[in-house]
């Protein structure tokens, strides 16, 4: 079991093994976690912009520039 001290400002420095295997070093921001028992879950707030691959749907087919001028107009006109 890893065991840290919290010092006089409220700072813990995490022991090495919790930040392996947390995989966070120096700069790497932390996001506490309130679960429904009452304790808390550390987990990286941080993570990689690949991460963020396949987040959002592809579009199956590209829109001409007059496809998007004639969208904006109408949605201007509250059509």
């Amino acid at each position: 079991m890893a065991t840290a001290t919290i010092s006089s400002k409220g700072q813990v420095t995490l022991p090495r093994e919790v930040r392996a295997a947390l995989g966070v070093s120096t700069g790497d921001r932390l996001d506490f976690i309130r679960l429904d028992d009452g304790t808390y879950a550390i987990v990286p707030a941080s993570h990689s912009i690949r991460a963020l691959k396949g987040l959002l749907p592809r579009r199956d087919r590209a829109v001409s520039l007059e496809q998007m001028d004639a969208a904006i107009e109408a949605g201007a006109k509250g059509e």
